[in-house]
């Protein structure tokens, strides 16, 4: 272990606690104890020596190996204190007490020892306080006044030194200023090597830290233009950070999130708070991959860096939260279907519990009836009607669940269409004179527009005749008494077009977005007054998907609907897969609806 390195240990000891943490602090107290304390004790040490050569000393000598004490003195201070410009306003003092004390002995200001006033607002200077230095200038400046005033009016006591040794002294005290103020000097440069080092020293940290943070650091005007931005902005963005200088990064900024954007900076500068902003910003696609930019989603947070006359800077930290975006997306998402999930079931229980109740309660009257018709003297027609009356019960009972069955198996897969060459317009013919006595009965013109050109197909003749009956079936019931419903069949390419136009009480513009969801009933004014499972439009949808089709719907509420879609003319089928394991079941809320409604089906049985 060298020297320096016990003295540094040494010096660490006595520092006070206040000075230990911080570097250029701790190099300050260094730099004042180490040269008052050794240059103490070198000249308590050459004391003795100088005794055993000079002989009894003078009151001036002894006076000046007293003083010797006081920066051992101001060490002691500044250790148990900690207060370093205090420590150096007592060191002026005390070097000016010294040197005024000399010169007044030696001849005033003509005294060797007059220069050293130069030397104290030097020392005053590594104390880096203004204070201190103007402090020790006006001291030196009023030492000197004095020393002059008390010449010019002879209150000095005369010196009684030679001409030569009065020279002698006056270079030795010129040395031994310049040789304390060379110190000094040398004292100051090194505290300012010291802090320079310890500048670049943190500058480098903050460098380390900004290349190596995945959030981006910016500084903003409070306009918005960017003044620094680190680098790891080339990898948030995909561009270097010099192009998103000055209004670079404002114009990366999605359009209608620019007011927030500068919103937030705005008040970061002028209300003294941090501010919180999510915005989106465009991101440029790697090189090499043919695709265009996107917009990611980020959080700025602001707050005011430097503020003059309300015009402040602004520093940010943006991180990229595009990946919460997402899962708040899908969560937002998840909670919708579950909404919709509870929703159809709701109004699948609201169906079917007057679809399948009413039969039954019919099933279970009438049949009671008839087992009573002793009692009750039923004649052969009364018992007639009612095992009709029952039968229609049956029959409604079977289409009902037939649809249930129809659109569970849609939804799990397993729905089996068999095609094959067939001629459409027989088909349609056949379907609409299947309803024609029902159109007849409910007042409903039904019209059938189907050209004898009309070409074979291939497809499942039964689904064909399904979708007809179940559009021309609907559009009856919604019609009122003096409408009219048209069936027409074209062909566009290499489609067939079949279209069902009404001219019923047609559908808000709301409910025809839900049009095709099992067991939705469209229209609250007339939801209630025609029976149905809501089934007949799903199972529609979900045959013409089958064939590779589409289903629009066109409406206007108290003017009519049309039902047009769109088959192949040369239907392929794809190849069979295994139903996949999101759809090896019914959905839950049709599951569930199924289940609950076949306890209460039993209940009621």
């Amino acid at each position: 272990m060298s020297v320096l390195s016990i003295i540094r240990d040494c010096l660490d000891a006595l520092l006070h606690p206040s000075a230990r943490y911080d570097a250029l602090t701790r190099a300050r107290h260094r730099a004042f104890m180490a040269p008052r304390l050794l240059g103490s004790l070198a000249a308590f040490a050459a004391f003795p020596v100088y005794l055993a050569l000079r002989g009894a000393p003078t009151a001036i000598e002894v006076a000046a190996f007293a003083w010797l004490i006081a920066p051992i003195l101001l060490s002691w201070f500044l250790s148990r204190t900690g207060r370093y410009e205090g420590a150096h306003v007592l060191s002026s003092l005390a070097l000016a007490g010294f040197v005024m004390i000399v010169a007044a002995a030696t001849g005033g200001i003509a005294s060797f020892a007059a220069v050293w006033l130069i030397v104290v607002p030097i020392e005053a200077a590594l104390s880096a306080s203004r204070r201190v230095v103007a402090f020790a200038f006006a001291l030196a400046m009023s030492c000197a006044a004095a020393l002059i005033v008390l010449g010019h009016f002879h209150l000095l006591p005369p010196s009684n030194l030679s001409a030569p040794l009065q020279g002698a002294l006056i270079g030795f005290g010129v040395v031994s200023a310049t040789l304390y103020a060379a110190g000094l000097a040398f004292g100051a440069e090194s505290l300012a090597r010291t802090s320079v080092a310890l500048f670049y020293r943190e500058e480098e940290r903050y460098r380390l830290l900004a290349h190596n943070m995945s959030d981006v650091l910016s500084r903003h005007s409070r306009n918005g233009a960017v003044q620094f931005i680190s680098p790891a902005a080339e990898a948030m963005l995909g561009v270097p950070p010099p192009r998103l200088m000055g209004h670079g990064l404002f114009d990366r900024v999605h359009v209608a999130d620019r007011p927030a954007y500068l919103t937030a900076l705005s008040d970061a500068a002028r209300g003294g708070e941090g501010r919180s902003v999510e915005f989106r910003l465009r991101r440029e696609a790697p090189r090499g991959l043919m695709q265009s930019a996107d917009f990611i989603w980020v959080e700025m947070r602001c707050r005011p860096l430097d503020q003059v006359a309300g015009e402040g800077e602004v520093v940010a930290v943006i991180r990229d939260v595009t990946d919460r975006k997402m899962q708040q997306e899908a969560l937002e998402q998840a909670r919708n279907a579950a909404e919709q999930a509870d929703a159809s079931k709701t109004r699948f229980l609201a169906t079917m519990s007057h679809e399948l109740r009413t039969p039954l309660n019919a099933i279970i009257g009438f049949s009671d009836m008839i087992a009573q018709e002793d009692v009750l003297m039923l004649d052969a027609a009364r018992r007639k009607e009612y095992a009709q009356l029952i039968r229609d019960s049956g029959q409604h009972l079977l289409s009902v669940v037939n649809g249930i069955l129809d659109m569970s198996k849609m939804e799990t897969g397993t729905f089996e269409i068999a095609p094959e060459p067939f001629a459409p317009r027989p088909a349609l013919l056949n379907c609409c004179n299947l309803l024609a006595l029902k159109a007849r009965e409910n007042g409903v013109d039904l019209i059938t527009r189907a050209p004898e050109d009309l070409p074979m197909m291939n497809g499942d003749p039964r689904a064909f005749k399904q979708i007809t009956l179940n559009l021309v079936s609907n559009a009856i019931k919604f019609t009122e008494r003096g409408g009219s419903v048209t069936v027409s069949a074209a062909v566009e390419g290499s489609r067939l077009m079949l279209d069902v136009t009404d001219t019923g009480v047609g559908i808000d513009a709301d409910d025809l977005k839900q049009i095709g969801n099992p067991f939705f009933q469209a229209g609250k004014t007339y939801q209630r007054r025609h029976e149905g499972t809501g089934l007949g439009l799903s199972i529609v949808k979900g045959l013409v998907g089958l064939h590779q089709g589409e289903m629009s719907v066109e409406s206007k509420l108290g003017e009519g609907t049309t039902v047009t879609v769109t088959l192949p003319l040369s239907f392929a089928p794809p190849a069979v897969q295994e139903p996949s394991g999101k759809i090896a079941t019914l959905k839950p809320a049709l599951r569930s609806g199924l289940q609950e409604q076949a306890q209460q089906v039993k209940k009621s049985a």
